[in-house]
């Protein structure tokens, strides 16, 4: 069975990062995935919209806190996951999240600069047929 979920939407705020004891950079951000839907009676539009957590780790979330911000228009792929836990006043509290193995920017509003990151395939011990290949 596969868990792999894609999210499209509008960070709602900078992706914050922090390191885990044994050095590992964990990002976290949040995206809002907003529908339109045009209501059958009335005919009005009206708008929801849906609140995803994500978390990212490694090269990912340090890459990301370096190129995206609040409002930046985004996809997310990754697994869903689900964690719970007691909150202070006893109650049994669980939250879905997606853990995302690739954040890229979404091109339907805007365009996109992109950098490689040379260094880093230099340092892989990567030939520079395979380099050009993994950028």
């Amino acid at each position: 069975m596969t868990n792999s979920t894609t999210i499209a939407g509008n960070l709602t705020h900078d992706p914050e990062i922090r390191y885990s004891a044994e050095g590992v950079a964990v990002a976290h951000f949040s995206i809002a995935v907003s529908r339109r839907r045009r209501d059958a009676e009335d005919g009005a539009w009206t708008e929801e919209t849906s609140f995803v957590d994500v978390s990212c780790f490694r090269e990912l979330a340090e890459n990301l806190v370096l190129s995206i911000s609040k409002g930046s228009r985004v996809l997310a792929t990754g697994r869903l996951t689900q964690s719970h836990w007691t909150d202070a006043n006893g109650a049994k509290r669980s939250k879905i999240e997606l853990v995302a193995d690739e954040v890229g920017a979404s091109l339907r509003w805007s365009s996109l600069e992109i950098n490689s990151l040379a260094s880093r395939n230099q340092d892989s011990g990567l030939n520079s047929k395979e380099r050009e290949f993994t950028q």
